[in-house]
């Protein structure tokens, strides 16, 4: 099995053939590699979707000048770094390959008509940027702590060259994960293990920060602030890695998280709690702490977090089973929907509609309900599955579940990962584009992080005529423009960057058909402002 198999088929589990068979899977993939008010909003059509299409005129009737709402849907793909999965696709490349690299998922981002990327930042306590926290990620140079050559900031080319396409960027941290066994080299100085030994815990072949260990919690918390406060991110992501997945000893038996300092420093101090609920409770207040601290740092970017697919084993629906996030990893995330510690939950459905003990459908209406503080559901597809193996599956799997999500209302998807839509397998870009994205959509408002209405541009004619020039009242949180064009035939959507201030006219329509332009700006938060309108004819 290849390595990027490894990782992510450790994401699935699809085996349920019994606890056993389960922990010499989870001991296998694992050797190889917030409470704000409750908001509410209606989602608009998804262009693409099976709700009738706004932009299409019954036949032999004109297009209604009524502009239609815009589309909205989270687009998302996940981009590892953790073994080269996707990104660079080998270590020690020099710089302007790796630059070509990420040019090339961005570029398939926007042929796709995707509008987010995922971005791996921090695999194992280690950094893809420049850190004073954390050492340079092996992943990226060959060896931890070695800085790219040439020298340049990869997260700020992310960065900037995802905006420039009109793509969100969020940043995706481990956070406590300290080493893989898809390392190769030894540890930087400044690695965790080697500046603060204490808070790091040796599980199997895997090097583990302790949760319950202050100092472990508080280098996370520092490594994410850090972040949000010197990049233009656009939203924190953290994954499924609290406490590790269980670990299998030689004799079969599950390693037991070697914790006991922690735990004995918590009892005596007069801790009360089961040893359970303490490793819950540990996870929980870095949650809570987390989301604060993301939105101290900047009001406007969103926290996210990527669970295991199934929930606690006291609420789940009947006919579910599987794997318990709440009792092996200590991730009670019913607990950080009801109190909403986050922005959007994006649950790993890695199992197919069809697949009764976990099917696709029924967790996810199982997430929905369990959304308390009206906060974001995108679910987690497992689009990685589409691969060359007898176990592979079809494109048509992924493209039910896109509709499986619209039809219950949802507002949008992340792919696991970008690597099998770069290679086309089996069609899945190609039919994802053609069949389920016909349309670009902007990523869903977050309304509970907004203060203030956003202001309406200005439009006016520019003295060719061939296209409009744009004014905006509120350039710094003005992050898109969402343009409507109106021809005699259809309506016609399109996003740009708030950077680029003229509208064309001429080139991506046939010439002297537009007849009227609305255009709307689109703050940070996805809040769209009034709409501009300019006729034409």
């Amino acid at each position: 099995m290849f390595l990027s198999q490894i990782f992510s088929t450790r994401r699935s589990l699809l085996n349920t053939t019994g606890i056993a068979t389960l922990g010499i899977v989870l001991s296998m993939l694992l050797s190889s590699c917030s409470s704000p008010p409750k908001a509410t909003s209606t989602i608009p059509p998804v262009i693409g979707s099976s709700a009738v299409n706004p932009n299409a005129p019954l036949p032999g009737q004109p297009v209604s000048k009524d502009t239609p709402p815009l589309p909205r849907e989270f687009r998302a793909v996940w981009v590892s770094t953790v073994a080269n999965i996707d990104w660079p696709s080998r270590r020690e490349l020099n710089s302007d390959k790796q630059k070509a690299e990420a040019l090339a998922i961005l570029d398939n981002a926007v042929q796709m008509k995707l509008n987010a990327i995922i971005l791996q930042v921090r695999p194992a306590a280690d950094a893809i940027y420049p850190s004073e926290l954390e050492p340079w990620s092996e992943f990226l140079t060959g060896e931890q702590g070695k800085p790219p050559v040439p020298y340049y900031d990869p997260l700020q080319f992310w960065i900037e060259q995802a905006h420039a396409r009109g793509l969100e960027l969020h940043a995706w941290f481990n956070p406590y994960r300290a080493r893989t066994t898809a390392s190769r080299h030894g540890l930087a100085r400044n690695h965790i293990s080697k500046t603060n030994p204490d808070a790091v815990r040796q599980y199997g072949e895997l090097l583990w920060m302790d949760p319950g260990e202050p100092a472990a919690v508080q280098q996370t918390l520092n490594v994410i602030s850090d972040v949000t406060r010197r990049y233009d991110i656009d939203g924190i992501h953290i994954d499924d890695y609290f406490y590790p997945y269980p670990v299998k000893s030689v004799h079969g038996s599950e390693l037991e998280f070697p914790d006991d300092a922690a735990w004995n420093t918590y009892l005596q101090r007069g801790g009360k709690l089961s040893r359970a609920d303490w490793r819950r409770d540990n996870v929980n207040r870095m949650v809570e702490a987390l989301y604060q601290r993301v939105h101290q740092e900047k009001s406007w970017v969103k926290f996210g977090i990527s669970p295991f697919g199934i929930g606690r084993p006291d609420r789940l629906p009947a006919g579910i089973t599987g794997f318990s996030q709440y009792d092996k990893l200590y991730a009670d995330v019913e607990l950080w929907l009801t109190n909403g510690w986050l922005d959007y939950l994006a649950p790993q459905l890695y199992w197919p509609i069809n697949q009764a003990p976990q099917a696709f459908k029924v967790l996810q209406n199982y997430w929905l309900e369990q959304n308390k503080a009206g906060r974001h559901i995108w679910p987690g597809l497992y689009t990685s599955r589409i691969d060359q193996t007898e176990k592979s599956w079809q494109a048509d799997e992924i493209l039910n579940q896109v509709d499986a999500v619209r039809e219950r209302g949802g507002s949008g998807h992340i792919h696991f990962s970008m690597i099998p839509l770069t290679q086309n397998r089996k069609d899945i870009r190609k039919r994802l584009g053609i069949e389920k994205y016909t349309s670009q959509a902007l990523v869903p408002a977050t309304p509970w992080l907004s203060s203030g209405n956003q202001a309406a541009p200005q439009l006016e004619l520019a003295e060719d005529k061939k296209s409009l020039r744009v004014r905006l009242a509120d350039t710094p949180n003005t992050r898109l423009l969402a343009i409507w064009k109106r021809t005699d035939q259809q309506w016609l959507f399109s996003v740009q960057p708030a950077s680029k201030l003229t509208i064309d006219l001429i080139n991506d329509t046939p010439a002297n058909t537009v007849n009227q332009i609305v255009v709307y700006a689109i703050s940070r938060t996805g809040q769209e402002s009034e709409k501009a309108s300019y006729t034409l004819r």
